[in-house]
């Protein structure tokens, strides 16, 4: 894959998103209390945990990536607790996938990316069941979409195809439930068209390139391709776009 192509895939390009889904944490005290596995102490930790994201919330909005990270950063321990005392509490998962990703964002701002993708490692789990839990949940399911790309993105950037072409397969057929749903919106069909170009790298079939290919050509001729997507088809198609 060009140089080019990696780097505008692997920058991350959803911060807005990840505020957007999270404006509304859905976890609450009341939430983590709703199971008895979790200690006094838990309890009051993740209290607090809420508060402080909340904080990384209000930085990140105001630009303030480096505070957001260091209060992103200082809630998730308590999050992942519930989350392991409780496992079964969707609201506290869809939380810490949130928290992740979130904190993904700010270090991503930071220009961490190693850090970026751990976040994202840790959080596909969470973003899967969740899914699982939420087949009608969009947000999450274009969220998690986005995290497996750039994930495979990475483990293409490492030369690891055998390791990139499942998280590819996997986010192309999610981002081809929200195509489905919305087979006119631009913001869906570029998910798909991120992982769709993942994708023809790594998978040995010549039908998955020329979807790519198809689909990305028809976006540049009608001005919906964004503007991570539409160098990567401009290298592989030659075409000069703008």
């Amino acid at each position: 894959m060009p140089k080019a192509t990696l780097f505008a895939l692997l920058s991350l390009t959803l911060p807005a998103a990840a505020l957007a889904q999270a404006d509304a944490p859905p976890a609450t005290a009341e939430s983590a209390t709703a199971a008895p596995q979790m200690t006094p102490e838990q309890i009051a930790a993740f209290n607090a945990a809420i508060t402080t994201f909340t904080a990384g919330q209000s930085a990140q909005q105001a630009g303030d990536n480096a505070t957001a990270a260091a209060k992103y950063e200082e809630a998730l321990p308590a999050i992942r607790a519930a989350v392991a005392a409780q496992p079964d509490n969707i609201d506290n998962v869809h939380f810490l996938a949130n928290a992740l990703y979130a904190d993904a964002a700010a270090q991503g701002s930071l220009g961490k990316v190693d850090k970026l993708i751990a976040l994202f490692a840790e959080s596909v789990p969470h973003w899967r069941k969740l899914t699982q839990a939420k087949p009608d949940d969009e947000t999450s399911r274009n969220l998690f979409a986005g995290v497996l790309t750039q994930l495979g993105n990475a483990r293409l950037a490492a030369q690891d195809k055998a390791g990139a072409d499942p998280l590819y397969d996997e986010a192309v057929t999610l981002a081809r439930k929200t195509v489905a749903a919305k087979p006119n919106d631009p913001a869906a069909r570029n998910l798909l068209l991120s992982a769709l170009i993942g994708q023809s790298q790594t998978a040995n079939d010549p039908k998955v390139l020329e979807e790519a290919l198809t689909m990305g050509k028809a976006m540049l001729a009608n001005g919906t391709i964004d503007a991570v997507n539409k160098p990567s088809i401009e290298i592989m198609t030659g075409a000069k776009s703008g």
